[in-house]
C-alpha cells in the first residue's frame, strides 16, 4: 500500500472536512494500491491541511462509478460529466478518518518543492 499527497480545490477540501464529500474522483488511477491521502489545498491556501484513509478505490465507467456514489460525491451530476466526458474509466477514491492538522504544513514538510498537478507519492 501507499500513501500520495494529492492537490484538490478549497471548495472541494471544505466538503471532505464537513463530511459532505466522501470521495475524490480522479480520471487516471495511481499505479499502486493506496492506502492514505494527504491532503493539499491548492490556491489560495496552497497549504497541506490534513489526512484522509482509503477505504477503497472504485474504477469503472463513469455511469456506474456516478451510481455508486452520489450521494457522497461532493459535486453536482452536471460537474461531474463535465470532468469525465468523452473517458471510458472513471476512478473515485472513498476516503474515511479524515484528519484536519491543527496548523496547515507547507510541502517542504514532505520534502515537495512543488505542488503536484494530480498527485505524488510520497515514502
Amino acid at each position: 500500500m501507499s500513501k500520495i499527497l494529492i492537490s484538490i480545490n478549497p471548495e472541494y477540501v471544505e466538503k471532505i472536512l464537513n463530511g459532505s464529500k466522501r470521495y475524490e474522483f480522479r480520471k487516471i488511477a495511481c499505479k499502486f494500491p493506496v492506502d492514505e491521502m494527504i491532503i493539499y489545498c491548492t490556491s489560495p491556501v496552497m497549504k497541506v491541511i490534513g489526512t484522509a484513509s482509503v477505504k477503497r478505490t472504485l474504477c469503472g465507467i463513469p455511469e456506474d462509478i456516478w451510481r455508486l456514489t452520489k450521494e457522497y460525491a461532493g459535486v453536482s451530476k452536471r460537474f461531474f460529466d463535465q470532468y469525465f466526458y468523452g473517458k471510458s474509466k472513471a476512478i473515485a477514491y472513498e476516503i474515511t478518518a479524515v484528519k484536519q492538522f491543527d496548523t496547515p504544513r507547507d510541502l517542504s514538510y514532505y520534502g515537495i518543492g512543488v505542488a503536484p498537478q494530480s498527485f505524488v507519492y510520497v515514502y
